[in-house]
């Protein structure tokens, strides 16, 4: 008899010249290759973007908030609808945060005990409390392919006795949300953090490993942090992470720190940032960053990137952009969202060819030279 396999990763190559990993992650919902962006879906939408949009763009897995989904329109409703895919109409892989960083961000608004945290809402100031054991209840009713353990995020910057503290419960609360959580078909993952201290990160990689979840997100970075720190840290713990399973890098996705990230070790990333700064007129190119709604593009009649094939550079120019833009209308967001999203999965696609021939190492040099970067 077949054994159906909901989960798995699939290590299939290192680089040779980096040590970059190439990758498929086997979900119900479909396979990922890995190393992948995605892009963010906060409240159950990439913002500006239709789900067909999305795929047609060969979005692999987006991602959706938990905290934000248990304020407006609330976990229940959404598990009476058949769960997240069929609400949002999304029949791909969808990995849901745990709110933690939401909650942990609300330092005004919220009080961390051992048992958990109580906060008040953003929308209307009532009060809530989030558990592992509440938050593995939320997450089980939303019903993405993974979902994140409860964690505390130290804000930067922290000192060592803050970061012990937090990755002491972040560990206590990991074990809780693996007793907690209680369906099969979705994959939790244990989420390291330790600040800015290489030795907490080690421990923390040590002990979430012997809790054995399936994937592990790596937590606390691109927090205000200088990158160079960022990049310490990631190099300080690839040599112990896991070689047989995923490893996401949360809250990350400028171009260079994709690239920086898959060299040291990443599997998946996520971030706001290509819709985030598309509705800002800011778009990615393979020159760099282009300021649409900059009056030097008043009269340019050429694509915002040349050596772009999606829908927005085949069809409008960035004096229309910039036009858009201008007259403050909607549909600005939406085509230059379509091309941020673009340029950062065909810039995973790219990485993955890179691993694949193993010239990342030339790839990253190259691509930061058109770029930009130093």
């Amino acid at each position: 008899m077949e054994v159906l396999i909901i989960f798995k990763f699939e290590l299939l190559k290192t680089c040779s010249q980096t040590g970059a990993r190439l990758g498929k992650l086997h979900t119900p919902h479909g396979i990922i290759d890995t190393p992948v962006f995605m892009p963010v879906g906060t409240q159950a939408t990439v913002k500006s973007l239709t789900p067909k949009v999305l795929d047609d763009l060969e979005t692999e897995i987006i991602l959706s908030n938990t905290y934000h989904l248990y304020l407006r329109p609330g976990h229940k409703l959404i598990e009476e609808a058949g769960g997240l895919h069929k609400f949002m109409s999304w029949e791909k892989p969808i990995l849901t945060d745990s709110g933690g960083f939401q909650v942990f961000s609300l330092s005004e608004l919220r009080k961390i005990s051992d048992g958990g945290v109580e906060f008040q809402s953003h929308l209307d100031g009532s009060y809530h409390f989030f558990s592992p054991e509440r938050v593995m209840e939320i997450e089980n009713s939303l019903g993405a392919d993974i979902m994140m353990a409860f964690d505390i995020c130290s804000p930067y910057p922290h000192s060592y006795d803050e970061a012990k503290g937090d990755l002491e419960r972040t560990l206590k609360w990991a074990k809780r949300c693996k007793s907690a959580h209680q369906r099969t078909d979705q994959a939790l993952f244990g989420i390291i953090q330790g600040g800015m201290y290489k030795d907490l990160r080690l421990r923390s990689v040590e002990e979430m490993m012997a809790m054995d979840f399936p994937g592990y997100g790596i937590g606390g970075l691109s927090v205000g942090e200088p990158k160079d720190l960022m990049y310490e840290i990631l190099e300080a713990i690839n040599p112990v992470m896991p070689v047989n399973k995923p490893r996401y890098l949360m809250g990350v996705g400028s171009p260079d720190c994709l690239i920086e990230g898959v060299m040291k070790g990443v599997d998946m990333f996520d971030c706001v940032l290509p819709t985030r700064i598309a509705r800002n007129g800011l778009a990615l190119t393979s020159q760099g960053r282009v300021v649409v709604r900059n009056a030097t593009y008043s009269k340019d009649f050429t694509p915002l990137d040349p050596e772009c094939d999606c829908y927005t550079c085949k069809n409008f120019t960035r004096a229309y952009l910039r036009h858009l833009i201008k007259a403050g209308e909607i549909l600005s967001s939406v085509l230059v969202s379509i091309h941020n999203i673009n340029f950062l999965i065909n810039l995973m696609k790219n990485i993955r060819l890179a691993i694949r021939g193993n010239v990342l190492g030339d790839f990253r040099e190259n691509f930061f030279q058109k770029y930009g970067y130093n």
